[in-house]
């Protein structure tokens, strides 16, 4: 399911291996760096992709006036800058590079958990004031001391990996990692109220979301040792600021490393007298500023673009953000059945009643294959909102829709051979795939099509009471002109391809 690029706005400053990957498989590529927000809005209306680092703030109105974007990219890790709600309720895919500075973003949290330890920076700035400090600035071993790692992911992992070399206990939280899957690399999982006295050192490694605001803060620093260090070169907000600060002023706090804050550059009062701090080591967002990460999220970045536009088969999409679904809509096997859901949707569609209010759906997949195919009930709501919605309309904004009008769904899976089954009021319509990825329609509610019914174009639904209705639809259907392109019949109910969308009133007999 390709999207198509025909232009691709850079707006701020990547690696020129970007630019060069795109053009190369001919996407027209345009560079306006460090555009105003009305540049901005002007010029992005041209464009059908758009690539950011951090410095562009993709609002809500941005997007807005974006009337053909369909995918916005960031080459790097973090979408502060960008509005995902607003892009997903446009259909607009935002993609990321997850691994590109995550060997980077490790090697500067190892080198602030070293300089932490050593006091370097501040010894560093000391001989270059003409003082010679060294019993002052004595440091700490690491041997021996427990680091705990707040987010197992790439980062966190790689982190851990080389802190034990170190001889540091390595302990860590994070709810998407199994014990079983953190012992592998070596870390203790624990519930973070098992971590906050054991930790010598913390280090953050978690995305800003509503639960991981101000995770280091007042209360958890106090449960914390006494000389605790706290390094963060995740995301600015992870850590409370002012409490971090109050807790550096009373001595419990031993020392922080930041590479990160709520606001860059930091202009809050408190913010800047916790850089001066003498404990602590601040950076300016240095994190994944490497020669080779800046180069490798530019590339990644690109090859993601060609990946989803169907430029090139060599390259693989691995970072989208708001619409996860799309990754394994990418696939030819489940396409066909991302298109077998939707058309059983627009057939439960029919069943729908006019004005009705709000509206309930059931989704199940079938088979031992099926299980995991989540995307089906995405697929399954976009069928159904065909008719329902004049928004733009696709996998990506499709849930959010539904809730606005009120349709909701329910998902469940049941044993038996490959299907998918769609259940809208008291109808239930089911189909499968078969072949070189054709759609079928199988039944309807107990009726059994034998030989399927394959769910083209222009496909109408009946319900008679007998074989005998069948003719008379057939005849008030030539007596407009229509020609009929298949017949199928399943007890009370007949299947009907036409080469124009129609439908005919005959007595006796329900038209869908």
């Amino acid at each position: 399911m390709p999207i198509a690029l025909r232009s691709v706005l850079i707006s701020d400053a990547v690696d020129d291996a970007c630019v060069a990957l795109l053009t190369n498989h001919g996407v027209p590529v345009t560079k306006k760096y460090k555009m105003s927000k009305e540049e901005l809005l002007q010029e992005i209306k041209h464009h059908d992709g758009l690539i950011v680092r951090s410095d562009t703030k993709v609002t809500a109105e941005v997007l807005a006036a974006a009337s053909s974007l369909r995918v916005v990219g960031r080459a790097g890790t973090g979408v502060d800058n960008i509005d995902l709600q607003a892009a997903t309720r446009k259909g607009i895919v935002v993609l990321n590079t997850p691994g590109g500075n995550s060997i980077s973003a490790c090697e500067m949290t190892c080198a602030l958990i070293t300089s932490l330890a050593r006091n370097v920076a501040q010894a560093a700035q000391s001989l270059r004031a003409g003082r010679w400090d060294r019993k002052l600035y004595s440091g700490h071993e690491l041997a021996g001391k427990t680091l705990a790692v707040l987010g197992l992911g790439r980062i966190g992992r790689e982190v851990a990996i080389r802190m034990q070399s170190y001889g540091m206990r390595v302990i860590g939280f994070d709810p998407m990692t199994s014990t079983e899957a953190a012992k592998e690399f070596g870390v203790e999982k624990m519930e973070l109220e098992q971590i906050w006295p054991l930790a010598d050192y913390i280090t953050v490694h978690t995305p800003l979301i509503p639960q991981t605001r101000n995770l280091i803060n007042a209360t958890t620093l106090a449960k914390s040792k006494k000389g605790v260090r706290v390094i963060n070169v995740a995301r600015g907000g992870i850590v409370d600021e002012e409490a971090l600060l109050d807790s550096l002023k009373a001595g419990h706090c031993g020392g922080a490393a930041l590479d990160v804050f709520v606001e860059e550059p930091p202009k809050n009062p408190a913010t800047l007298e916790l850089i001066q701090h003498p404990n602590v080591i601040a950076t300016p967002h240095l994190g994944a500023s490497t020669t080779e990460a800046q180069q490798r999220v530019a590339v990644e970045i690109a090859e993601q673009f060609l990946a989803i536009s169907g430029r090139s088969t060599a390259y693989s999409v691995t970072g989208i953000v708001n619409a996860p679904i799309l990754t394994a809509a990418l696939s030819d096997v489940n396409a066909a059945w991302i298109n077998l859901s939707k058309k059983l949707g627009q057939l439960g569609g029919k069943f729908l009643k006019k004005g009705s209010g709000s509206i309930s759906i059931e989704s199940q997949t079938i088979g031992s294959d099926m299980e995991k195919k989540k995307f089906v009930h995405t697929a399954v709501l976009v069928g159904i909102l065909a008719g329902q919605t004049k928004n733009g309309l696709n996998l990506i904004n499709a849930p959010i829709l539904a809730k606005d009008i009120g349709v909701s769904i329910k998902e469940s899976h049941a044993d038996g051979e490959n299907a998918v089954a769609v259940k809208v009021g008291q109808h239930q319509v089911k189909g499968t795939v078969r072949g070189a990825n054709e759609p079928l329609l199988i039944s309807i509610d107990d009726a059994i099509f034998s030989n399927g019914v394959p769910l083209v174009d222009n496909l109408s639904l009946y319900r008679g009471s007998g074989p005998g209705d069948l003719a008379s639809i057939v005849t008030a259907l030539s007596a407009k002109g229509v020609q009929i392109q298949s017949l199928n019949s399943a007890g009370k109910w007949f299947a009907v391809q036409t080469n124009q969308e129609i439908t005919v009133n005959v007595d006796g007999v329900e038209s869908f």
